[in-house]
């Protein structure tokens, strides 16, 4: 059973919840009105400088390599206290939307539609909220020893090791703000389990000659990456034993209008409940069609997330603080929350605010959920903090 003084700085910390989400609600516009597309170094410096003029006054601030060679350096921002706890709240600045067609926030009573509103500066305006909270509410850096807020600069394109994990090797918690939800009977959600994901890159190299003249004498790359493309989405199956999920993205070939192309290049976005059976599906692509030599690769692999067990504990006290259950949920899409899973002993997604459209133009975030998701932010954090 926690201490008085404990009691009191918990529901001191929980009543933070309407300062938090004004907090929050006052930073997304500022945010959002950036174009910060990854790897634009000065969208992502004006963020930065948005961020770190809202911090706490005794922040300790860090510039980190990004995990991408050549990005803009990551953010790292930590308060101190007296006790023994350590977490750190994560997020990322880019988006992935290109300057031409970036949407600053546009206000429609609760709708707030804008580039990187959900996915995820929505998220990140109430993570710097709650690291407010934490400094600034009587008693709660008793708590803890380290909070610390890390922002990356390039999780929506990264394709290289990310390069932080050994920094928060057992720390007590890793608390990640991408978008939140609630169940279909209205309960709050939280994530505790992604899937592994991968991006898979197959290059193909055939034999040029004249479209017209000569056509068979060539051997056609654009039509050998198509039959990889179809055969490739018919092993699609998201609710079937492995969770895979499995949708050709991109593709290039051909250099002239009327000659047989010999190269070209597909992608495949593939997810799954583990990262074997990535590596299955990738061995099951053909390596030759009709005379085409094909060379399937990851470039992109991202490991899954499954703290189910390790979050049960936290979400049942967060949920007898809050009044209220906080379901565990699983996602498909991928997050740097995966990253660090492996480093904390417990990892907690989806703690921002609700909305949609992530990485379309309608992307918007509901700016009335803000206080109920700053509530189940801090209810988790006091989840963490008090067990």
């Amino acid at each position: 059973m926690a201490a008085p003084a404990t009691d009191t700085t918990v529901r001191s910390l929980l009543g933070a919840a309407d300062t938090v989400a004004a907090d929050a609600a006052a930073l997304v516009g500022p945010l959002c009105a950036v174009s910060s597309p990854s790897g634009d170094h000065t969208g992502l410096e004006a963020c930065v400088e948005l961020v770190v003029a809202a911090l706490p006054a005794d922040a300790e601030v860090e510039r980190l390599p990004c995990s991408t060679t050549g990005s803009a350096p990551d953010l790292l921002a930590r308060i101190r206290g007296s006790g023994t706890a350590r977490i750190v709240l994560l997020g990322h600045l880019d988006t992935v939307i290109p300057h031409d067609r970036h949407r600053p926030v546009e206000v429609d009573g609760d709708r707030w539609t804008g580039s990187g509103t959900f996915d995820m500066k929505g998220g990140d305006a109430l993570a710097i909220g709650v690291l407010r909270a934490l400094a600034a509410t009587p008693g709660a850096r008793a708590l803890f020893a380290e909070a610390a807020l890390l922002l990356v600069a390039d999780e929506e394109w990264r394709t290289e090791e990310f390069a932080h994990g050994p920094r928060f090797q057992d720390w007590d918690a890793c608390l990640c703000f991408e978008g939140g939800e609630r169940t279909a009977t209205g309960e709050e959600a939280v994530v505790v389990r992604r899937k592994a994901a991968a991006a898979i890159t197959v290059v193909a190299a055939g034999v040029s000659a004249h479209a017209g003249s000569k056509p068979d004498d060539g051997r056609n790359a654009l039509l050998a990456l198509a039959r990889v493309a179809t055969t490739a989405a018919a092993a699609h199956d998201p609710s079937g034993p492995q969770l895979l999920s499995v949708v050709p993205t991109m593709v290039r070939s051909g250099t002239a209008l009327n000659v047989v192309p010999d190269d070209g290049e597909l992608v495949i976005d593939v997810r799954a409940a583990a990262i074997g059976s990535l590596e299955g599906f990738l061995a099951s692509l053909p390596t030759e069609l009709d005379g085409v030599a094909l060379a399937p690769r990851f470039s992109r692999v991202w490991p899954g997330m499954d703290h189910r067990a390790a979050s049960a504990p936290v979400l049942a006290r967060a949920g007898a603080l809050l009044g209220r259950p906080i379901v565990a949920s699983s996602r498909g899409g991928a997050s740097d929350a995966s990253h660090l899973a492996s480093w904390t002993r417990v990892a907690i997604d989806g703690l921002g605010p609700l909305g949609g459209g992530a990485h379309a133009i309608d992307e918007h975030v509901d700016a009335g959920t803000l206080r109920d998701r700053a509530a189940v932010a801090l209810a988790v954090l006091a989840g963490v903090l008090v067990p």
